[in-house]
């Protein structure tokens, strides 16, 4: 896995509450194991027409987003249904963060089980950067996670809650295996001295 430190980059704006994860993946798209090509189908029902063809007004379809890694989305993100395609789509985009005033339990849990940042802002601070995105829409945001901080164009760093136990594994680029792993030396002097 690739560690999360720190971010910078561009946001796309999605002022859309309530987004559940049928709209992020829909469900035609979850017969496979595999994350290979479900950055492709991110949004499908609203970036592509009947016909495939990409809706030139929707934002991800707009060319000064490509590249952009940060999501900036509307309440609630991720409600609906559990599944885990979810933030594999949105990191197969290649978004690593996604900014919003709250989410649903099982997709901040999944997100962060698949190096994709839950970032939880305050009311008037979530409005501060839509209306940015508005006034300056180049304009970039910085996060650095081991501060736990989202920092604004102005300077101003906004804190955000994460558990220890998923910072950690972000920090050090492991999954939660990978950091039980870590401590397979510890774990075996435990159970030698057990079997004693």
């Amino acid at each position: 896995m690739t560690r999360f430190t720190m971010l910078t980059s561009k946001i796309v704006p999605l002022p859309v509450d309530n987004v559940d994860t049928d709209q992020i993946i829909p469900a035609r798209f979850l017969k496979v194991t595999d994350k290979a090509g479900l950055g492709d189908n991110l949004f499908a029902d609203w970036r592509y027409d009947a016909d495939g063809k990409p809706k030139p007004d929707f934002v991800l379809n707009r060319p000064e987003m490509k590249g952009r890694q940060v999501l900036l989305a509307g309440d609630n993100f991720g409600c609906g249904s559990s599944r885990e395609h979810a933030p594999w789509a949105l990191t197969g985009y290649g978004f690593r963060a996604v900014i919003s005033t709250s989410f649903a339990d099982i997709f901040r849990n999944n997100a962060l089980k698949n190096r994709l940042l839950p970032v939880i802002v305050d009311k008037p601070t979530h409005g501060q950067l839509f209306s940015l995105c508005e006034e300056d829409p180049d304009f970039e945001v910085a996060i650095d996670l081991a501060a736990q901080t989202l920092t604004l164009p102005d300077g101003r760093a906004v804190g955000f809650p994460i558990d220890a136990f998923s910072k950690a594994c972000l920090l050090n680029g492991v999954d939660e295996i990978g950091y039980v792993l870590r401590m397979t030396d510890q774990i075996l002097a435990f159970e030698a001295a057990h079997h004693k």
